[in-house]
């Protein structure tokens, strides 16, 4: 496995990725697909356009392109991993955790990545990351969606690379 930093030339695999992450997503979330079969796609729009504020890498099993890492916020005391996608035939084999500490490699510094605790893997997962990165200096709450007040507040972990 390899990762490197997303381009703007990456944006038909990242576009591919990017429906197969938020469509895994929707079963946390509720969000259905827009009229046109895609979903909102901001973040992506941010990546592939060079927001400064963001980086987006791919990861790859020889040519196949196997996931994907946003993060955000990295003009900020705190970055924020802001999104995470591995194809499912490459989960639990310790590839994703691999793929992270390689990306937050490129951040030092605090990070915080937000989940659904209803999202039973992903807590697990991100436990584990933080463990793996930081020992036991991490630490974990629930936070309110500042554009969704009445929803189910995400849970944030923070630790620091």
């Amino acid at each position: 496995m390899f990762v490197r930093r997303a381009a703007a030339e990456d944006r038909v695999v990242l576009e591919r990725l990017w429906l197969m992450f938020r469509h895994d997503m929707s079963e946390f979330q509720g969000q259905l697909p827009l009229p046109d079969g895609g979903y909102r796609s901001e973040w992506l729009e941010k990546v592939l356009t060079g927001d400064p504020d963001w980086a987006g890498y791919l990861f790859f099993n020889g040519e196949n392109p196997i996931g994907f890492c946003f993060m955000r916020a990295l003009t900020q005391p705190v970055r924020v991993l802001n999104a995470f996608f591995m194809v499912r035939p490459m989960r639990r084999n310790r590839l994703g955790l691999r793929a992270v500490q390689e990306v937050l490699a490129h951040h030092p510094g605090q990070c915080d990545v937000a989940f659904q605790d209803n999202n039973e893997k992903a807590v697990r997962f991100w436990q584990r990351v933080a463990t793996e990165v930081s020992g036991d200096v991490w630490t974990r709450e629930h936070r309110t969606i500042p554009s969704k007040p009445d929803a189910t507040p995400d849970s944030w972990i923070s630790f620091k690379v």
